[in-house]
């Protein structure tokens, strides 16, 4: 975990409660506060299994790393949107990512901090690294924020809601409404005990913007969002480290996707040892096509004022 902030150290906390890793390390400059976070969770590894934990203000504690996963950076204001972090955030960047490359030049990448698709484009072109071994982690927390809203409004467990977020992590995202179900009945058509439908186009365009602004609601209240990310992003690393395979909305680069070529976007996507191993052409509706093509834009338009077209 690069960044011993509140991102990161959630990140190597539910790391070493889910057991993602058998190792989790944490850097940051900030020794000092590096040294007491890594103390501070190692004092509770009698309670976690067999992983252990270590880290400090050394980049070389990263050496041989199978990921690193990348949470420093500016972080989000009240008020601000994940794009106005871009310039900030992209020339620590350019600073890190080569002396990160020298430390682990084998490990798969995922980056967390924001803007999470604006950074993906900047630290793949700084890293040269291939298609795949390097993403971010996107639209994983925005799907799991999805589930919740659909599984508290209908009744039954977020296991049996099957729905993602795809497009920008930020303003633009959108539901995959077309492809969404709980359990096998199409979210469109699932009714109440007395038969109405549920999930009217109103109900879903609340939902839709309850996604889009719960960070900012969280952010406005406690100043950063990071227990949830820190489990998602974990879930992220445990897909790499198991191989597993699993079908997850990430960031990664596209390239001829749907007309779409040099930004980063959550598309639904294959997550194993290599990193991101296929991207999926999912089906969407005429409505989802001009959403992905209003993301497309939105994160053209701020590539080309930082200079990374």
């Amino acid at each position: 975990m690069v960044g011993a902030g509140s991102v990161g150290t959630s990140l190597a906390y539910a790391a070493l409660i889910r057991r993602s890793a058998s190792e989790v390390i944490l850097y940051d400059i900030d020794a000092a506060k590096t040294e007491a976070e890594v103390l501070d969770l190692a004092h509770g590894t009698q309670f976690t299994g067999t992983s252990r934990v270590s880290g400090g203000g050394d980049i070389s504690c990263v050496a041989g790393a199978s990921v690193v996963v990348i949470t420093a950076g500016a972080k989000q204001k009240p008020g601000q949107t994940r794009l106005e972090l871009a310039g900030t955030n992209v020339a620590i960047l350019e600073t890190l990512m080569p002396r990160l490359l020298e430390q682990a030049p084998n490990a798969v990448y995922l980056l967390v901090s924001n803007p999470v698709d604006v950074l993906t484009v900047a630290a793949a072109q700084i890293s040269g690294l291939p298609d795949g071994h390097l993403f971010g982690s996107g639209c994983v927390l925005d799907s799991a924020r999805l589930r919740w809203l659909i599984a508290e409004r209908s009744g039954v467990s977020q296991q049996s809601v099957h729905a993602m977020m795809l497009g920008e992590h930020g303003d633009t995202e959108f539901p995959l409404w077309s492809q969404a179900k709980i359990g096998t009945v199409p979210l469109r058509e699932w009714r109440d005990d007395g038969g109405s439908r549920l999930f009217s186009g109103d109900v879903r365009a609340t939902i839709h913007d309850e996604v889009v602004h719960s960070a900012y609601k969280i952010i406005a209240g406690k100043g950063a969002t990071n227990y949830a990310i820190g489990l998602s992003g974990a879930r992220i690393v445990e897909a790499v480290l198991r191989d597993e395979k699993a079908v997850l909305p990430v960031s990664t680069v596209l390239h001829g996707y749907r007309g779409i070529d040099g930004v980063a976007l959550s598309v639904p996507a294959i997550v194993g040892a290599r990193g991101i191993e296929r991207v999926l052409d999912t089906p969407m509706d005429e409505q989802e096509t001009r959403w992905l093509d209003r993301s497309a834009s939105t994160l053209h338009a701020s590539l080309t004022s930082l200079g990374l077209e």
